[in-house]
């Protein structure tokens, strides 16, 4: 009788921290999905932050483009003001075809081509985009840890005592897989 009652003591202990191992997956999974989210929205800051600094770059050298550096500037506006991922990602897709507009035009002036300014920013949008890329595959890798421990056995039971549910991925359009070219 007493090995019995010891059996089913060890046989509690270990289903608490089962219950507990598999709680805690799902919360630090979560937890990753929320930070690659927050890395993604601080590269898309950085980004929004050098778009003022390219345009007074440009606006020397275009002063017959203003609707071009208008529509630049109102990309960023809504960018900026843009709430959840989705919006983010439509303002984003704004921001990066006004900015193909200005890198466009300025192949007709090669005075803006040489400056070392304008050049730099260049630069800096460049990484700024590749640290984009970077936080949204970092975002679809953890979304993937976290949709396969609610869809395998036997998180899929956890899963569903806990009332965790897949998430979605974020999708990029077809438009956006085509590689950006930038020429000076």
């Amino acid at each position: 009788m007493l090995l019995v009652f010891w059996i089913l003591i060890i046989v509690a202990v270990l289903l608490i921290f089962i219950f507990l191992g598999y709680y805690n997956k799902f919360v630090l999974l979560g937890n990753r999905i929320d930070n690659s989210l927050a890395q993604i929205n601080v590269q898309l800051k950085r980004r929004a932050d050098l778009i003022p600094n390219l345009i007074e770059s440009v606006k020397g050298y275009m002063k017959h483009e203003k609707a071009a550096i208008k529509e630049v500037t109102d990309a960023r506006k809504v960018l900026m003001g843009a709430k959840g991922v989705e919006k983010k990602v439509e303002a984003n897709k704004q921001l990066e075809s006004a900015l193909k507009t200005i890198f466009a035009l300025a192949e007709g002036y090669p005075d803006l081509k040489a400056n070392t300014n304008f050049l730099e920013l260049q630069r800096e949008l460049t990484a700024t985009e590749d640290k984009i890329a970077y936080a949204r595959q970092f975002y679809n890798d953890s979304i993937l840890a976290y949709n396969n421990l609610c869809k395998t056995f036997p998180g899929v039971i956890f899963a569903n005592m806990y009332g965790k549910k897949e998430r979605k991925y974020l999708q990029i359009t077809e438009s956006e897989k085509k590689k950006v070219d930038v020429k000076f």
